[in-house]
């Protein structure tokens, strides 16, 4: 048996999922038809493709070079699909970006609706990059800037381009106007070890991982007595009952102080991805330097993010 696209397609699934009943649902068949097809595949190479493991499954030496070889023939394939229908004039009249909540996201959305015009834009903000690399595996977004912690990394499905917007960026704390420790420009982390703390947008992702592990190594265990959504937790630091993870370009609210933690404890990266199938390379450079300007307009005006940024040039973005 000679093997198809859907065999290839079925082993990443695989692979990215880390195990079949997870992968049949994101390719939308039986776990039995997908574990049929998988097996008649094996067959046909001589050798088992995945072992089984307490967590799921995982690739054999054979499986490896397997993967290896599909992810590039399918990153072929829907590269030659999506660049002979753009090229033929064809291209999407509507687009969907998702994106993290960053305090810049109303001037970034203008930029980028300039940048791809007549093509109308839609918007997903949203605080999962799980959440957004999911919509763009679903195909239910066609591009999305995703931040992710530097201690953990969400997978994003192997057809998709990527670019780095920002390769590293600290969090901030946000914290009630009135604390004792607003007065100061920067705030080390062990200094918030008695404080209640809102949990970190995206907790899934690894960010609540992230923080508790950065609190360890600053000697205590955070207590995470509220969740929130994005800005949902508002009044909270306001009125001094808790603190929170803010993106550094964070404006914050009357009533609340937006404070670098010293030593940069907690970080991350910002990424821009895209399905090469609806997104052309000259759309996505167009696209990619709006995001840019915008993110770096607000990073240079802000009061407290601005001296970080100015320190950082080395992850400054290209802004033309």
């Amino acid at each position: 048996m000679d093997p198809e696209i859907r065999h290839l397609r079925a082993i990443c699934a695989i692979a990215d999922a880390g195990s079949v009943t997870k992968a049949a649902a994101r390719l939308g068949i039986s776990q039995p038809a997908l574990t049929g097809l998988l097996q008649r595949f094996e067959r046909s190479l001589g050798g088992q493709l995945f072992e089984r493991a307490r967590t799921g499954v995982r690739p054999t030496p054979l499986g490896e070079r397997a993967l290896q070889r599909a992810r590039l023939v399918l990153a072929d394939i829907d590269s030659f699909a999506g660049d002979l229908t753009l090229a033929a004039g064809a291209g999407p009249t509507e687009l969907h970006l998702g994106t993290a909540h960053m305090e810049c996201v109303g001037t970034m959305v203008e930029r980028v609706q300039a940048a791809l015009s007549p093509v109308e834009l839609t918007v997903q903000v949203d605080a999962s990059a799980i959440s957004l690399a999911q919509s763009l595996a679903h195909h239910r977004s066609d591009f999305a800037v995703i931040g992710m912690s530097d201690d953990s990394d969400v997978p994003l499905a192997p057809d998709l381009g990527q670019r780095t917007i920002l390769p590293r960026l600290p969090f901030f704390i946000a914290l009630t106007s009135s604390h004792p420790l607003a007065d100061c420009e920067e705030i080390n982390l062990a200094d918030l070890a008695d404080e209640a703390w809102i949990s970190p947008p995206g907790a899934d992702d690894g960010s609540l991982a992230s923080l508790r592990a950065a609190c360890r190594r600053a000697g205590f265990s955070p207590r995470i007595r509220y969740e929130a959504p994005s800005g949902g937790g508002r009044q909270l630091i306001q009125t001094g009952r808790a603190v929170q993870l803010v993106e550094p370009t964070s404006a914050g609210a009357s009533g609340m102080a937006i404070r670098r933690l010293t030593g940069d404890p907690l970080r991350g990266r910002l990424i821009l991805a895209w399905r090469r199938s609806r997104i052309a390379d000259d759309q996505i450079e167009a696209t990619y330097l709006a995001i840019a300007s915008a993110y770096t307009e607000y990073a240079v005006r802000s009061p407290t993010y601005g001296p970080w940024w100015a320190a950082h040039p080395e992850v400054h973005p290209r802004t033309s």
